[in-house]
């Protein structure tokens, strides 16, 4: 699946992992609502191009699992700030 990465150079493979920590920072550093959106561009970093579409659950299960999400975040970053910001358009 990673062939590609056997004929690069040492450059290119240095530029390469430069452009993949970029994507993953910036993932990273995403904060309040952006956390919950779909992240096509970081699917666009892979060399490969799925065709495949997301499945998207039925309503109550998609909320069941963000409030799990929101759960989780408590369980695992309990002193994270807390803001009281909606969701802006």
């Amino acid at each position: 699946m990673d062939t590609d990465l056997d004929s690069m150079s040492r450059d290119e493979l240095l530029a390469e992992v430069k452009r993949l920590r970029a994507a993953i920072r910036a993932h990273r550093d995403s904060s309040g609502h952006e956390l919950c959106w779909h992240h096509p561009d970081m699917w666009a970093l892979l060399p490969e191009h799925a065709e495949k579409m997301p499945e998207v659950p039925e309503w109550p299960a998609f909320i069941r699992g963000c409030v799990r999400y929101r759960q989780s975040l408590d369980e695992q970053i309990p002193d994270a700030p807390r803001v009281a910001k909606e969701f802006q358009e």
